[in-house]
């Protein structure tokens, strides 16, 4: 048995859940890993969250921000026991009734699932919390330095002037925008959702994955659900989604759209860089397999006319995803971290 695993079997045990039968769980990009755990004695399931502090980081704000979600009245797994020094959290089970998973099962659900999933956004920006980072103007424009970094036929170790420069025009058009301070999950998306049926108005929507939570732009989780990297949401939706998010919060849609244009091509940027390098620097080479549907939501942002001096210089910088390039992307790099 290796030290971690005996540190896991001591944190169960002083849990009350020594024993358990144990069976790993879809994870995300990072490097924490889940299984469902079932109780010997009460069959109850629960799930272990596995992340090892010095890879993962601390899962202190994972806590912190479940915490400040249920007290607002959303559903966050509530935490059943916890050892942050070595990484280990015991979670609520909220099943497996994925808003991915639901959809597939019963089309005709989409639309409600996703109107419900409009309505925690909304909940979430009547519920600030001051306590969260700032994603402003500054911090986002940089933080798209990934795709000029990792997507591309090289792994470059610093970025040249062309992407200096059109990092700096995207924060010059998001230092336009004048509120930062919405409250975002970051990665709310239809494979971190979980219908709960049995309950009621907004905790009807089970939410996962939220540790990076921060304060930014109100358009940010919305353009998250309906530019989605791992399924497709039709363009219908998506205009209706917009339009009823709009007509809720009391926005000028045409401002509004422009902004989340300039919000989303953000979001994409980024991760059309992280995924090239979780393929060619951590060995996930599946993430490459989603490119291409991330390129399109890109190219559908860049055709909006607030964005067609951006759409100008990445035309130069940002090779499409053709197979040849995608096989590239596939191709590990071990000279990089």
């Amino acid at each position: 048995m290796s030290a971690r695993s005996d540190i896991r079997s001591k944190f169960l045990m002083a849990a009350g859940w020594g024993d358990t039968s144990a069976t790993s769980i879809t994870g995300d990009a990072s490097a924490r890993s889940y299984q469902r755990l079932t109780h010997p004695k009460t069959q109850q399931s629960a799930i272990l969250m596995d992340a090892p502090p010095d890879i993962a980081g601390s899962s202190g704000p994972f806590v912190t921000v479940a915490e400040y979600l249920t007290a607002t009245g959303l559903s966050a797994p509530k935490v059943m026991a916890q050892d942050l020094g070595h990484g280990f959290l015991l979670l609520e089970d909220f099943g497996d009734q994925l808003f991915a998973n639901v959809i597939t099962g019963k089309p005709p659900s989409e639309k409600l699932l996703y109107e419900a999933a409009i309505r925690v956004i909304c909940h979430l920006h009547d519920h600030p919390n001051l306590e969260l980072p700032r994603y402003d103007s500054a911090r986002m424009a940089q933080a798209t330095d990934l795709v000029f970094l990792h997507y591309r036929d090289t792994p470059a170790t610093y970025l040249d002037d062309p992407a200096q420069n059109a990092i700096d025009h995207l924060a010059d058009q998001l230092a336009q925008f004048d509120d930062f301070s919405r409250v975002a999950l970051r990665d709310f998306h239809a494979e971190n959702l979980i219908w709960l049926p049995d309950r009621a108005g907004v905790a009807r929507v089970g939410l996962l994955d939220f540790q990076d939570a921060v304060q930014t732009h109100p358009t940010y989780d919305l353009m998250s659900l309906v530019r989605d990297a791992r399924r497709d949401v039709s363009p219908d939706l998506a205009d209706h989604l917009i339009t009823l998010f709009c007509q809720i919060r009391g926005y000028d849609e045409p401002t509004f759209r422009a902004e989340a244009a300039v919000i989303s091509a953000q979001r994409n940027l980024r991760i059309l860089g992280i995924f090239a390098r979780l393929s060619r620097s951590m060995n996930k080479p599946h993430y490459v397999d989603l490119i291409p549907r991330v390129w399109g939501h890109l190219q559908t942002d860049l055709a909006h006319p607030t964005l067609t001096t951006l759409r100008g210089k990445l035309n130069d910088l940002l090779a499409p995803p053709t197979p040849d390039f995608l096989a590239r992307l596939r191709t590990p790099c071990p000279t990089l971290p």
